[in-house]
């Protein structure tokens, strides 16, 4: 039989129904398990936020930690980056008498739950009050855990694929988005804030008090037992839909699930999107939210404020998912992320007169006063930016639950979040890189100085001099940027859009089931 006999075949028994034409999402049924993913997303967000923000600070505190300690502690967020390499082994080895996804997300549960229980129980000793923390017992310890909530993430978005309804599959995007960002709220704030003697102090207590009204072991402690518990909670009252009599559903071998993978890469629609994926976020390069508060800290702002402002941006990220489900949910989501994509690129035009003029109005007479409307202007622009961010966010990543394969959820899922945060990593990077590369300079009292080195900066110094800027680098890569990112967007929108026409035969990997049922023989992946 030759490969195109049997995609036909099997597209014969796999759902090919254009995703234009699906019906419309009613979560009628679907509330509880809308609330556990949402749920689920909380959890997976606690240990990234304490890990990525809360950590870092609460040892910074310290005064004894340098920064290449805080470099070494850096590597426990590495698993989020790096899970594409054992997502295919999720979707292979399971216990099928306990659920292909439950098998796997009550292992990590409980294991995550006896890691964060072990952690709460020796805290004290690894970031003791005063003396110097152990870093690498940190790191270790911090590391794990985060490998095994990056593994609960393949598992959770997985299992959304066949939990919810088909038509309500796009809302996994809603739950994702906004429970994550819930967790990760939590678990940056809640640790530095409620452990915090000060802030308790000030808003907390009616009487001072010594210490935060929580320490980082109770903390820990509580979060080991919820994992733990919800744990125990789903495998008594969840149970997981048996698909294997939907379609085509033999499972490939541990030795050929890589094979998988790269088989899914050689879809000719994937390899178009992973192309557009890996480009698109160079337009919005010079656009994030932590450069354009790097600016702002270069002008006087001070850092505190920032951190308030970061903290309030939550709300943004929680509500807008929700506020735009009704849209992200249908079956186009992709068309909700191109319309919103030219509103973003000019947005952030925004912010060339608004950190140009920022000195002007922050400073009186040399001295730093910053006006309440200042801030107000900063948060409406922020919120703007980031429900935008959000909304790109959700759609692309509905879009990513329609077209994925729900027998090879896991791999699927997480190849396409793997290349789309990654194109957003390394585009954040080059817009840091080329700041300082499209600036330009010159010495106050020595025109012929560009102090374009560390040696001619120095020069100047020596002579009494200034560098002073004479054309700002933020402001020409924001401009370069907007014209990349509507170079992107006259480029692919025409395509991506009729990606969400295609059948979900296009989408499919087929396995050859008769090599399955031979061991001697390896299994045949046919992409349409």
């Amino acid at each position: 039989m030759t490969n195109s006999q049997k995609n036909y075949n099997a597209s014969e028994e796999l759902d090919i129904t254009p995703h234009s034409t699906s019906t419309r999402p009613n979560l009628k049924g679907d509330r509880l398990n809308v609330f556990l993913l949402i749920l689920l997303y909380i959890m997976q967000g606690i240990p990234f936020g304490f890990s990525i923000s809360a950590l870092p600070i609460i040892l910074q505190s310290k005064k004894v930690v340098t920064y290449g300690e805080q470099a070494l502690l850096s590597y426990i967020l590495w698993p989020y980056s790096l899970k594409l390499l054992w997502a295919p082994l999720v979707d292979v080895h399971y216990i099928q008498c306990i659920g292909k996804r439950k098998s796997w997300l009550l292992s990590v549960q409980y294991l995550t739950g006896v890691f964060l229980l072990y952690a709460a129980n020796n805290i004290n000793d690894w970031i003791p009050e005063k003396g110097k923390p152990n870093i690498l017992i940190l790191t270790c310890v911090f590391f794990v855990l985060n490998l095994l909530v990056s593994t609960q993430n393949i598992v959770v978005d997985s299992w959304a694929l066949t939990m919810l309804k088909k038509a309500n599959v796009g809302f996994s995007s809603v739950c994702s988005s906004s429970g994550f960002a819930i967790g990760v709220m939590l678990g940056s704030v809640i640790p530095v804030l409620l452990t915090s003697e000060d802030f308790c102090n000030k808003h907390l207590r009616f009487t001072p008090g010594m210490g935060g009204i929580m320490t980082l072991e109770s903390i820990l402690f509580t979060c080991g037992i919820l994992f733990i518990l919800v744990a125990t909670l789903i495998a008594i009252f969840k149970k997981e839909k048996d698909d294997r009599s939907e379609g085509n559903h033999s499972q490939p071998r541990v030795t050929n699930s890589y094979k998988l993978l790269w088989d899914i890469v050689k879809l000719p629609n994937i390899r178009v999107l992973l192309i557009a994926l890996l480009t698109m976020k160079v337009g919005f390069s010079a656009m994030r939210n932590s450069l354009v508060y790097l600016k702002l800290v270069d002008v006087g702002i001070p850092k505190d404020d920032i951190m308030i402002l970061t903290t309030a941006m939550f709300a943004v990220k929680i509500v807008t998912p929700f506020a735009v489900s009704k849209y992200t949910s249908g079956p186009k989501p992709m068309s909700v992320c191109l319309k919103s994509m030219p509103i973003k690129l000019i947005w952030s035009l925004t912010y060339i007169a608004f950190i140009h003029f920022t000195p002007m109005i922050i400073y009186r007479n040399g001295v730093l006063n910053v006006p309440i409307y200042y801030y107000i202007i900063l948060g409406f622009l922020n919120a703007i930016s980031e429900a935008l961010s959000y909304i790109m966010l959700v759609a692309i990543t509905a879009f990513f639950s329609r077209i994925s394969d729900y027998r090879f959820g896991g791999t699927y899922m997480t190849l396409l979040n793997t290349v789309s945060n990654f194109g957003m990593t390394y585009s954040s990077s080059i817009g840091l890189k080329f700041i300082d590369f499209l600036t330009f300079k010159k010495c106050s009292n020595d025109s012929e100085n560009n102090c374009s080195t560390s040696d001619l900066k120095n020069t100047c110094d020596t002579n009494g001099g200034n560098c002073l800027v004479t054309i700002d680098g933020y402001y020409v890569e924001i401009i370069i940027c907007v014209v990349i990112g509507f170079i992107w967007y006259w480029m692919f929108k025409n395509t991506l859009k009729s990606f969400q026409t295609k059948s979900s035969s296009y989408w499919m990997v087929y396995v050859d089931q008769k090599s399955e049922q031979n061991d001697d023989i390896a299994v045949d992946f046919s992409s349409k």
